[in-house]
């Protein structure tokens, strides 16, 4: 795995070094939002380690150039500690949002959460490679997954797509925030759910034919979200 550190502070520069490459993945670094926008673009790395406050261009402006051409893994690590930073983080597209200071271990284990759930989401035995739903209009490839909407290839990232993947295999069964964040995530519910809600609605602009009535993933008041629309018969 080859990993772009985007961090002007040496020190947290130099820990995540050593642990990554303890881990045995190469890594490479900018201080610079403007020099990691070229490096990604030249180097196409794995993941994204992004610092918010950044010579050059702030790092929300670095998530944003980014997921206008790739849904490449980005986790937030970052001083920045207000919830609406990280609900803003979150809602530009990136997988995770950790505060400083930070402990590398529990760093790491994010990471390898992160690349659990970017793994290829493995079919039940009764699934269908391809499933469509609301007559053609939405189809959920789980091989490649991709996911067409309205004829538009949706550019979900990682996160996005585990969670579709989650709802989509029980039809409205409803999910409480901690249920999505354990399944989704890969570790125990923190907060108040608002991290869940983030990619919910990112997944919903991708997704709905109008992101404000939503018809496929609808909320529960009170409890969480469900998948409201069964899958089309599969073709004879």
């Amino acid at each position: 795995m080859h990993i772009l550190i985007v961090e002007d502070e040496p020190k947290i520069r130099d820990v995540l070094i050593a642990y990554f490459e303890k881990e045995g993945w190469k890594t490479d670094y900018t201080p610079n939002g403007i020099e990691a926008v070229q490096k990604f673009d030249y180097h196409q790395h794995d993941l994204i380690i992004l610092d918010l406050m950044l010579e050059g261009i702030p790092g929300e402006e670095v998530c944003q150039r980014i997921r206008e051409k790739s849904n490449v893994p980005i986790i937030m690590l970052t001083s920045k500690s207000r919830e609406a930073d990280a609900i803003t983080g979150l809602n530009l597209g990136a997988d995770d949002y950790i505060v400083k200071p930070f402990r590398a271990k529990e760093l790491i284990a994010r990471i390898h959460a992160l690349f659990r759930r970017i793994a290829p989401v493995k079919r039940e035995e009764d699934d269908e490679k391809v499933i469509r739903f609301n007559s053609g209009k939405l189809v959920v490839d789980f091989d490649t997954q991709e996911v067409i909407a309205a004829g538009r290839k949706a550019q979900l990232t990682a996160t996005e797509f585990k969670l579709l993947s989650v709802l989509i295999r029980k039809p409205g069964k409803v999910y409480s925030r901690a249920d999505l964040s354990y399944t989704v995530q890969g570790y125990r519910f923190q907060g108040d759910g608002r991290a869940i809600d983030a990619h919910v609605k990112n997944l919903r602009k991708k997704i709905e034919p109008d992101p404000g009535t939503p018809i496929y993933v609808v909320t529960v008041v009170g409890t969480g979200y469900k998948f409201a629309m069964h899958p089309d018969e599969p073709e004879s």
